[in-house]
């Protein structure tokens, strides 16, 4: 293959080290650039593999338990018609599913001990189709939601803080009270627990009580439905369906997604991924940037060759071709090696993690603290190519300098001493 000269010269520096100590010690630098660059990019690739499995796992246990979409009357009432609310909403070819709920803050009480939760009404039949919980729980707890016998069905770190199990009684403190003569008397109703639902996220175990729709449309003195939930197709699209539905209601209605009802989680998330992206890119920027070390050792080793080159005509363009070839080809070797080695950890990280915790007897995520006991981990596109065109690009801006030194090469002070 008769490739441009710079290229075959530039390959042959990148090889070079066989002839001498100094050759040696030049490919021995050049070797721990790549590495370097390697180590770097691998590390961005694991980490924000991890971050992203993280991500997906607790995004998947939220959504398990409240709907993608949720449409609000704007003033806080009661929807008078669900059905044609959702029947709108379903015009949306993202929407596959409605269901009708209340949603209210009370107290729970068991006794002295009283703790704050959100109490829900839902429809167990269409709960079922907007959330994975009620799926599951559908032939189970839900089906002993039935309206008028004031069943409950708590989070299983709620029933664990008030000492319930099913059957157990609990009362439900609503809000606003009424009115008698003898002042502000709080609404209070019994409900029989039955059934638990444990989500594997906190928030929800801990502060959300289930009940029927018709039940809490009694207790909460509301005379319909006070939201209706949606279940899109795919759960990314939620903030621009979310807005499409939101210019399709009009102002009488409000539309909250789940990016934005849970804004907080969301944005932390977002932030603390980018500030990793930024601190691990500076790892493969020092690494590429010793790039710019070797090229210099180099030029200074070459320069009876520059000389030579420029004797038979080579131009300056030619030289700093010569040893751009040189250094990108380090930046690319290191960051395909990267990239390999990054992607064959990130998608095997379920059996190296569990190997690392057998041989050092320890136990990177106790079940017993975290929520997830194994490590998950999720590689995406959208990540790795950028980090592979970073690392490129930072190679080769490490090899200018060092190249138009070698351009600027003079063959007649060059070959003085040779």
């Amino acid at each position: 293959m008769n490739w441009p000269y710079e290229l075959q010269i530039g390959w042959r520096y990148t090889r070079s080290g066989r002839a001498g100590r100094r050759n040696g010690f030049i490919s021995f630098i050049s070797g721990v650039s790549m590495i370097g660059i390697a180590l770097g990019v691998a590390a961005l690739i694991i980490v924000l593999s991890v971050m992203n499995g993280f991500q997906k796992e607790v995004r998947d246990r939220m959504l398990s338990v409240i709907a993608h979409v949720e449409v609000y009357e704007a003033k806080g009432q009661a929807f008078d018609d669900w059905h044609a609310v959702a029947a709108k909403a379903r015009t949306n070819p993202q929407v596959v599913g409605a269901a009708p709920f209340i949603a209210a803050q009370a107290l729970v009480a068991r006794g002295d001990d009283m703790r704050g939760a959100i109490v829900r009404g839902i429809s167990p039949e269409q709960e079922a189709t907007v959330t994975d919980l009620a799926a599951r729980l559908r032939d189970g707890a839900l089906a002993r939601l039935v309206p008028g016998e004031w069943g409950i069905v708590l989070g299983a770190e709620l029933a664990h803080s008030l000492g319930v199990r099913e059957g157990d009684s609990v009362t439900i403190v609503a809000p606003g009270g009424q009115v008698t003569p003898a002042g502000v008397v709080p609404r209070l109703k019994q409900f029989t627990v039955v059934g638990t639902f444990s989500a594997g996220h906190f928030e929800y175990d801990a502060g959300l009580a289930l009940i029927h729709l018709d039940d809490a449309a009694r207790l909460f003195r509301l005379g319909g439905p006070s939201g209706v939930q949606l279940r899109l197709a795919d759960v990314h699209q939620a903030r621009n369906v979310g807005s499409e539905l939101q210019a399709s209601f009009g102002g009488g209605v409000e539309v909250r997604d789940w990016t934005r009802t849970n804004r907080n989680w969301f944005d932390a998330v977002q932030v603390e991924k980018r500030l990793m992206f930024i601190i691990l890119t500076l790892i493969v920027a020092v690494a590429a940037f010793n790039l710019v070390s070797t090229l210099v050792m180099t030029v200074t080793d070459k320069r009876a060759d520059i000389a030579i080159l420029r004797t038979l005509g080579a131009s300056p363009r030619s030289i700093m071709g010569i040893f751009i070839v040189q250094g990108a080809t380090s930046g690319i070797i290191g960051t395909a090696l990267g990239v390999g080695g990054g992607l064959l950890i990130a998608f095997n990280i379920d059996v190296i993690v569990p190997a690392i915790e057998r041989a050092l007897s320890v136990s990177f995520l106790p079940s017993s603290i975290y929520l997830i006991s194994s490590m998950p981990s999720e590689p995406q596109q959208g990540d790795i190519v950028p980090i592979a065109l970073i690392s490129l690009v930072l190679a080769f801006l490490a090899t200018l300098y060092p190249s138009w030194r070698a351009s600027r090469v003079q063959p007649a002070e060059a070959l003085r001493y040779e």
